[in-house]
C-alpha cells in the first residue's frame, strides 16, 4: 500500500553512474558518431574532458558547446527520434536494478522523486521519466524556431549549480518536504550532498568514498547484473 504522508520527503538521485552504470553523455556522444551524425574526433575529445571530470575540474560550458555542436540546427522531432533509440539500445541496459528498486522504496513511502543530471535535458527528463521519477532538472538546451543551437541557457546544473538548481525548483512547489535523500556517486555532487539531510554515496568514486567515511554517511553499493527495465 502505498504512503499517504501529509508531508513527504523528497529523494533526489544523480543519474550517471548513480541510477545507470555508465556515463549517459558519452554513450550519447558514441551514438552520434556511430548514427554518423558526429565526427569520430568527438569520442577523443570527451574522453579527454570526462578526465578532467573525475577531478572535479571540468570546464562544463566547454564540454557542453563540444558535444552539442553535433545537434546544432537539428529540430527536436528528430533529437525526440534518436533520443528514444538510444534509450532503447544504451541506457536501458545500463540500468541498476538496485537504483530501480531504491526508487520504487521512495515511492511506497509515498516520497517524491527528482533527478538532477549535469547531462543535457533532452536525455535526463526522458529517462527520467521511464525510471518513475516526478520530475528532472538537467542543463537546459536552447532552441529558436524548433532548432538546437548547440547553446545552453541558465544555470548548470553542475557542482554547486545543482544546488542553486534545486533551491529554485524547491521555491516553486507548493508542498512543504519533511526532509530530503541525496544520492551520488561523484565528488562534484558534493555541494549537493553536504545540502540535504540524508545523503548517500552510491558506488562513489574515491574522492566522494573518503568524504563519506569521514562523515560517517551511508555507502552504497548497486551493482550491474543486467536486469534491466524492458
Amino acid at each position: 500500500m502505498l504512503a499517504t504522508n501529509v508531508t513527504p520527503y523528497l529523494a533526489i538521485f544523480d543519474l550517471d553512474e548513480t541510477l545507470i552504470a555508465a556515463d549517459s553523455a558519452s554513450l550519447w556522444s558514441a551514438y552520434l558518431v556511430e548514427k554518423g551524425v558526429a565526427p569520430s574526433t568527438l569520442l577523443q575529445e570527451e574522453k579527454a574532458m570526462m578526465e578532467a571530470y573525475a577531478k572535479g575540474q571540468m570546464d562544463m560550458n566547454a564540454y557542453m558547446q563540444a558535444t552539442l555542436k553535433p545537434m546544432i540546427g537539428m529540430d527536436s522531432s528528430t533529437i525526440t527520434a534518436f533520443v528514444n533509440e538510444f534509450i532503447e539500445l544504451h541506457v536501458k541496459p545500463a540500468l541498476y536494478q538496485d537504483a530501480i528498486d531504491r526508487i520504487q522504496w521512495h515511492k511506497r513511502r509515498g516520497d517524491t522523486i527528482l533527478v538532477i543530471s549535469a547531462t543535457g535535458e533532452h536525455l535526463v527528463k526522458p529517462i527520467a521519466r521511464l525510471l518513475g521519477a516526478d520530475d528532472a532538472i538537467a542543463i537546459n538546451l536552447e532552441q529558436i524556431d524548433g532548432k538546437f543551437t548547440g547553446k545552453t541557457t541558465g544555470t548548470l546544473s553542475y557542482q554547486y549549480g545543482k544546488v542553486i538548481r534545486m533551491k529554485a525548483w524547491l521555491d516553486q512547489q507548493d508542498t512543504a518536504f519533511k526532509g530530503c535523500y541525496g544520492y551520488s556517486d561523484s565528488i562534484n555532487d558534493l555541494p549537493l550532498l553536504d545540502a540535504v539531510d540524508r545523503p548517500f554515496a552510491v558506488n562513489p568514486d574515491p574522492a566522494l568514498a573518503l568524504h563519506a567515511q569521514m562523515n560517517e554517511w551511508t555507502i552504497m553499493d548497486w551493482r550491474h547484473d543486467n536486469n534491466i527495465l524492458r
